[in-house]
């Protein structure tokens, strides 16, 4: 796997019980897979030596992030190396304007978007789909509510397209979405097209960033379906293998938008773990390997998952550890980060019959490992 961060961290305990040896390419000693994994590789996903060393000794190669420049993934397939998801279908999650042009020519809801380069651009956007607010994107490099900006007034069009010329991006607009809520799709696919669907959850967003899990998510069924066949889709269209994530929009009045897709494991399956029968990080291993797929179906009636996000006192959640545990049926993972302001530490998931019930238990373990009250 390429990538050391947490999920590959998980994706390496979902190997042990299946004997499966999961080397990873880190760029650092301290990430949170290199922290666990017995065969680590340090050296950068943008570094061709290195790929290609890493890859001599794979028999598949994976990946826990998009960042790996396309050209290169391009070289190691030419080369050989058998890269799953494939960089044609990891193109679609590297470069949002590619996904974006390519799901509306295969028919598929996206929001209305444009390319801009200028305020000015932005500002013609605006009066053709609804006027203010609009949504600036950069076309590659964004997560967790980095690369994205609401646009309220054309002053804000102006900063906005101007550190993004400063910093080489590229950049489109596209139509705010009024939003009932937002959800996503799981579906693991293997190389000759089996696949497996997970139930749609509902993804509660704060700055940008997936801060809690409800599932199933509460939508009507029809809703539901709808999103699961838009998954499937997608999953065909572009010849996934593995796990995709596919983030949709469910707009007020019932349309269903995709937002956008990860070809990897992804926060919107971290409840699976606990919540399915499979997770979404032994599916991915069994979907690379091409092997049998396992259930997707749900463990409980209702499951939550809430992310451990650091607070602004800095404090490290291990030290709360002992009575996030205390919380009945809580499950945590802590991803073996040191503690920041805004960032991702781990998660906590709870199961049971009620939903606000099991909300109220993620949600408090996870405020006494941030050290908020709870």
């Amino acid at each position: 796997m390429v990538g050391g961060g947490q999920l590959a961290r998980m994706t390496y305990q979902a190997a042990i019980p299946l004997g499966v040896t999961l080397r990873v390419l880190s760029e650092r000693a301290d990430d949170g897979a290199a922290l666990v994994s017995a065969d680590v590789e340090i050296g950068s996903h943008t570094d061709l030596e290195a790929l290609r060393r890493f890859a001599a000794g794979c028999d598949v190669v994976t990946f826990d992030h998009e960042l790996a420049p396309p050209e290169l993934l391009e070289k190691l397939a030419g080369e050989g190396h058998v890269l799953r998801p494939s960089p044609a279908a990891m193109r679609f999650a590297q470069d949002k304007l590619w996904q974006r042009e390519q799901f509306g020519a295969l028919g598929l809801p996206v929001p209305a978007h444009a390319v801009v380069a200028t305020a000015e651009d932005v500002a013609a956007f605006a009066t053709d789909h609804g006027g203010w607010p609009v949504v600036i994107k950069a076309a590659r490099g964004g997560y967790d509510g980095r690369g994205v900006w609401v646009a309220r007034s054309p002053e804000d069009a102006a900063r906005v397209v101007a550190e993004g010329s400063a910093g080489g991006l590229r950049l489109f607009a596209e139509a705010m979405v009024e939003l009932e809520r937002e959800v996503a799709v799981l579906i693991a696919r293997r190389p000759g097209g089996e696949s497996v669907v997970y139930p749609v959850v509902e993804t509660v967003q704060a700055d940008g960033m997936c801060r809690e899990l409800v599932s199933p998510a509460p939508i009507d069924p029809s809703v539901a379906a709808h999103a699961r066949n838009i998954a499937e889709r997608i999953a065909d269209g572009i010849g996934v293998t593995g796990i995709m994530a596919v983030e949709l929009f469910v707009a007020k009045g019932g349309d269903v938008l995709v937002n956008e897709i990860a070809t990897r494991p992804h926060n919107s399956g971290h409840h699976t773990i606990e919540g399915c029968v499979t997770s979404q990080f032994e599916n991915h291993v069994r979907a690379v390997l091409d092997w049998p797929l396992g259930s997707t179906a749900p463990a409980a009636p209702a499951v939550v998952t809430v992310n451990v996000v650091g607070g602004a006192s800095g404090g490290d959640p291990r030290a709360n550890l002992p009575r996030a545990l205390a919380v009945p049926g809580v499950h945590v993972h802590l991803y073996g980060k040191g503690p920041r302001p805004g960032r991702k530490l781990g998660h906590v998931t709870a199961l049971g019959e009620d939903v606000s019930e099991v909300r109220e238990r993620a949600d408090r373990a996870a405020a006494i490992l941030v050290g908020e009250p709870a």
